[in-house]
């Protein structure tokens, strides 16, 4: 009886080790049932339903795999980013902004995750390892809502709705001192620009904003792979503005009739830009090379998420008002199965070891 007792136990024991996430896995968000969903890719079933928080809106992974973060939104009414356990498969706990309040927009970039916090018009970043928000960047522009953080962290891109803005921010750091000549006295760095010769920078360095006015309520944009362009899917005038990061202005403005678009992700080849929109039944799809339009495809009633798979092999889309993730062939360009997920939005890619 012990031995099938203890026989028993391990058996039920490899059964919740099967059954625990790993691996490639989509992260889904659920709006209505305040969950997070972690679906199996490779099967489009959902392995896991964790709660989420209240009204969550973007999620992101951790480098390592192992934690999601899911921006409590509220326009403004909720102050907490939902902590989740993937290797688990549990909520671990919530990070207490105050007195920053409507997080949204998330990037998980050198060990550390960065958020916009729209009512405060600042981006933040938390720090894992200490616990707490640890840098507080102003932005001074309405509803910074969308960020992306270059690698290294030297510069971020962020979108800003209601201003109808993209801005750029540019860390610079004091520069070296040349060596002084044998037997000469130290000569101190030069300044960066803008700043009096012998002034010292603040830890860290100093960002230098560069606002680039877009279209009306530009809201979804991605950079390019080769990190040259940011393109900017204007929801109220249905424009994309394509904006050169180089030269800090818009070189490019394309009539996309994209009214309601929410988000803009560039395909990992960098050949395609795919637009959904809150309120029309396609997914727009861009040929980058040209700016044309190549391709409508039928989704369902409207649609807000886009993630794309890291190998470029599918496309998944959050068609929020029919309770589904669209997964696009990104070879065809059509729709090759659905996931149920409730009033999906936020969407993120995970590899949980």
């Amino acid at each position: 009886m012990r031995l099938s007792f203890a026989a028993a136990l391990l058996t039920l024991s490899s059964l919740a080790a099967a059954q625990t996430p790993s691996g490639p896995r989509l992260l889904v968000l659920s709006k209505s049932e305040h969950t997070l969903a972690i679906v199996n890719p490779a099967t489009l079933k959902v392995e896991a339903r964790i709660p989420s928080g209240d009204d969550p809106h973007e999620v992101a992974a951790s480098s390592d795999g192992r934690t999601a973060y899911i921006s409590n939104y509220g326009f403004g009414q909720f102050h907490t980013i939902t902590v989740v356990d993937l290797l688990a498969a549990k909520q671990s706990r919530a990070i207490d902004l105050t007195p920053l309040r409507g997080p949204h927009g998330l990037f998980f970039a050198d060990g550390k995750l960065w958020f916009t916090a729209e009512v405060n018009k600042v981006i933040g970043r938390y720090d894992p390892a200490s616990g707490k928000v640890d840098f507080i960047l102003g932005t001074g522009q309405n509803r910074t809502h969308m960020l992306y953080v270059f690698p290294g962290t030297r510069r971020i891109v962020t979108a800003n709705v209601n201003s109808g803005t993209l801005l750029i921010l540019d860390r610079v750091d004091m520069a070296a001192a040349p060596p002084p000549p044998p037997g000469a006295m130290p000569t101190p760095p030069p300044a960066p620009p803008g700043y009096p010769q012998g002034a010292i920078l603040p830890p860290g360095g100093d960002w230098f904003p560069v606002v680039v006015p877009v279209g009306s309520r530009g809201e979804g944009f991605d950079v390019s792979p080769d990190g040259k362009e940011a393109w900017v899917a204007n929801a109220g005038d249905g424009t994309v503005s394509i904006v050169d990061l180089a030269a800090k202005k818009v070189s490019a403005t394309l009539n996309t009739s994209t009214k309601s678009a929410n988000r803009l992700k560039f395909t990992p080849d960098g050949k395609h830009v795919l637009i959904s929109m809150l309120s029309q039944p396609d997914l727009v799809v861009l040929d980058t090379a040209t700016h044309k339009e190549i391709k409508r495809i039928p989704i369902g009633r409207g649609a807000a998420g886009v993630l794309m798979q890291p190998d470029g092999a599918r496309a998944y889309v959050s068609c929020t008002p029919d309770s589904y993730v669209a997964v696009i062939d990104l070879n065809s360009l059509e729709v090759v199965g659905r996931i149920a997920a409730g009033n999906p939005d936020g969407l993120a890619w995970a590899v949980i070891p």
